[in-house]
């Protein structure tokens, strides 16, 4: 059993950048879960800001998965996307810099 999680992991590693798409939009999104790692790490998240900003990228996550489903991301898809992770972007920010901390 674990040899085929294995598998199908590299599968996911290796045919992820191949078919992506939208490199760009993928470095975007690994930055942004960086910051908000990096606001956990600080404290300058709390536990209830943490869980709405992840949910906000697995929401833009789908947003990705649902514009690549027919194989291209148009251009008016592409906006859509850069719009919310513009938003998405805004809230982390904001988050971190309101003054609550983790106690």
């Amino acid at each position: 059993m674990l040899k085929y999680v294995a598998v199908a992991a590299a599968l996911l590693v290796f045919a992820g950048p191949v078919s992506a798409g939208t490199p760009r939009f993928d470095q975007r999104q690994q930055h942004q879960a960086q910051r908000i790692y990096q606001g956990v790490h600080s404290g300058a998240l709390t536990r209830q800001e943490t869980a709405q900003l992840v949910r906000g990228q697995v929401q833009l996550r789908r947003m990705e998965a649902r514009a690549k489903s027919d194989g291209v991301v148009t251009a008016r898809e592409r906006v859509r996307l850069q719009h919310q992770a513009d938003l998405e972007s805004r809230r982390i920010w904001r988050q971190k810099h309101d003054g609550q901390q983790r106690g």
